[in-house]
């Protein structure tokens, strides 16, 4: 029995929590340009994984899942770059870090299966 619809995909879940925590870390932020990045970025990644599934075929879901995948890299570059200028503290960046590799993980384990 298949997925019958995008919010039953783990990685989608996992996604949406990612950025459910990237909006409220960043959200009094004053720099605008890295906020606005950092959760584009996170929102991407479930978006991508949503539009590739609403297409309905194997070939378009798995381009739109690699998308993903280089948002959630682009994620943790941001993360790490955050953390470096102390933008975030040590115990959010290891929790958000965390959670963007195993999404990753699940993205390219997704891949293969198609």
């Amino acid at each position: 029995m298949g997925i019958a619809k995008f919010e039953d995909i783990i990685a989608w879940q996992k996604a949406k929590e990612l950025t459910i925590q990237i909006y409220g870390l960043f959200e009094n932020s004053k720099d605008f340009g890295f906020k606005d990045q950092i959760q584009r970025a996170s929102v991407s990644v479930m978006n991508n994984i949503a539009e590739g599934f609403e297409r309905k075929s194997n070939n378009e879901f798995r381009h739109f899942l690699y998308i993903a995948k280089g948002s959630c890299g682009e994620v943790r570059s941001m993360l790490i770059i955050a953390h470096e200028l102390k933008k975030i503290n040590t115990s959010d960046y290891e929790v958000l870090l965390s959670l963007s590799l195993e999404i990753s993980r699940m993205l390219f384990g997704l891949v293969n299966k198609l």
